[in-house]
């Protein structure tokens, strides 16, 4: 993955943040959204982009607008969008599969039986004569 081409791929749409604020909050478009093609990089392999299509879609999106300044928030939300792309683009381990331990076979079969024995409790009492 190579972020320099990414971070040169992404587009942002600006607007007013939401909230309380004052006088700053009105008049400044601070709220930053981060967005990324996945379809159109260049930044990423054939193998990562099918990973991430089928974990993100075709478009990441990220919302910044926890500070006053709109390129603090562009920087965040750029850092979010590459979180969000590496933790997609990672192949993830095969499971490798083992036999059950004899302690914990023992421990399904006493709780089986311990299950049944509750369950045998439940039914009616037996008629008197």
């Amino acid at each position: 993955m190579d972020v320099e081409c990414i971070r040169s791929e992404l587009h942002f749409r600006v607007s007013r943040s939401s909230g309380p604020g004052g006088q700053h909050a009105q008049k400044s478009s601070t709220r930053v959204e981060a967005l990324f093609d996945v379809e159109e990089s260049l930044g990423l392999t054939d193998a990562e982009r099918a990973r991430v299509l089928t974990r993100l879609g075709a478009t990441v999106r990220a919302i910044a607008q926890d500070e006053r300044s709109q390129l603090r928030n562009r920087e965040l939300a750029t850092e979010r969008v590459l979180e969000q792309l590496a933790a997609a683009a990672k192949p993830r381990r095969r499971r490798v599969a083992t036999k059950p331990s004899r302690s914990s076979k023992e421990e399904r079969l006493d709780s089986k039986h311990r299950n049944a024995q509750t369950k045998r409790l439940r039914g009616r009492p037996p008629a008197e004569d």
